[in-house]
């Protein structure tokens, strides 16, 4: 069974979610668990 990898847009998606969550005062780590990721993955993102 092979893992499903997110296309970019919808990392950029993602990212911004958590822009607008951290925004409206949710914490960093509560707002990348809101969007189903773990933090590793986050900022792996972030650096890409």
């Amino acid at each position: 069974m092979a893992d499903k990898r997110p296309k970019p847009e919808e990392i950029v998606s993602k990212l911004r979610q958590v822009e607008v969550l951290m925004g409206q005062g949710m914490s960093c780590l509560d707002a990348i668990r809101q969007i189903g990721v773990v933090e590793q993955t986050y900022y792996h993102w972030r650096k890409k």
